[in-house]
């Protein structure tokens, strides 16, 4: 049986050290930081570790109708959009991922770009 990519990856715990670091960079970007002034940190990183998780083939599930649920309202643009995209694509890079697993795991988080960013 093939492994999915979480699992090649190494699972959850592997998935909340990058998430962790990923909330690090993020936070330190000042146009992003208003959308976390209300957020609870520990909740968002819980809620992204599982999303990313799902995203790379792991346990937790999240449906795109969830997701525009959650977005909804928070007026997000397509500059900020990319700046977390990209902000994700160096920090698997700094977890030593392969290309070809950042671009799945991108290309994965952009096929939500429509839930997410406010139209």
């Amino acid at each position: 049986m093939e492994k999915t990519l979480y699992d090649q990856v190494g699972g959850f715990v592997k998935v909340r050290k990058i998430i962790l670091e990923f909330y690090n960079r993020v936070l330190d970007e000042d146009e992003l930081i208003p959308y976390f002034k209300t957020v609870d940190m520990e909740r968002q990183i819980d809620h992204q570790t599982k999303f990313i998780s799902m995203l790379l083939g792991g346990p937790a599930s999240f449906t795109d109708k969830h997701l525009e649920h959650v977005h909804n309202g928070m007026s997000i643009q397509n500059d900020h959009f990319d700046l977390v995209k990209d902000i994700l694509e160096e920090t698997l890079e700094d977890f030593d991922f392969i290309e070809e697993h950042i671009d799945i795991l991108t290309g994965e988080f952009e096929k939500r770009r429509n839930l997410i960013v406010s139209q």
